[in-house]
């Protein structure tokens, strides 16, 4: 079986300690949904539907669950009998937070045929989704699968907090440097 190798955390970097129960409960709750068998499509002959994109046969969908860290962060996850669909909220405090996130969710999305189990649109509220069937079980071992969406999470809102900083610290420097036009010269 093929395995999915998540990022490995950067060194001196730890989970946050109110992060870790929010990513324990998600791993716990995908390797509940994360038990899938073969379904062939009861109303197209001859083709395997993920059940949870198209709901064909709604006896087949189980309840969803959105397991939240606060109202602005949470990860709602919809198991089916052939596929599960994973969608991921990113905490966005300030309009620039909610820019970066956009931003960077779309460099993702357009490179979705790398990512296998990453959807182009994610779900409405949310800003990833991932799209896990049978067959990518098949060809991926579940805990490997697990572990790179439990770190695509961790890892993303690390690199939105990044790259607001990094932004913040640019916009300080040529805010510094235009405003030293105006500004008298000091002798040395």
């Amino acid at each position: 079986q093929t395995q999915l190798i998540a990022p490995s955390p950067r060194p001196g970097f730890g989970m946050a300690n109110t992060l870790a129960p929010y990513l324990q409960a998600i791993r716990q709750a995908l390797r509940v949904a994360l038990c899938l068998q073969n379904y062939p499509s009861q109303v197209v002959e001859r083709q395997n539907r993920p059940e949870i994109e198209f709901q064909d046969t709604p006896l087949v969908k189980l309840p969803p669950q959105c397991i939240a860290r606060d109202d602005y962060e949470r990860c709602l996850i919809e198991p089916s009998i052939n596929s599960v669909r994973v969608s991921i909220k990113v905490r966005q405090s300030d309009d620039t937070e909610r820019m970066l996130c956009r931003k960077f969710a779309g460099f993702f999305t357009q490179r979705a045929e790398h990512f296998v189990i990453l959807r182009r649109k994610p779900v409405d509220g949310y800003d990833v989704s991932f799209l896990i069937t049978n067959t990518h079980l098949e060809d991926m071992v579940k805990d490997s699968v697990i572990e790179y969406i439990i770190t695509f999470v961790e890892e993303f809102d690390k690199e939105i907090k990044d790259l607001k900083i990094a932004l913040n610290t640019r916009l300080r420097a040529a805010a510094t440097a235009y405003m030293s036009q105006f500004a008298p010269q000091r002798a040395m």
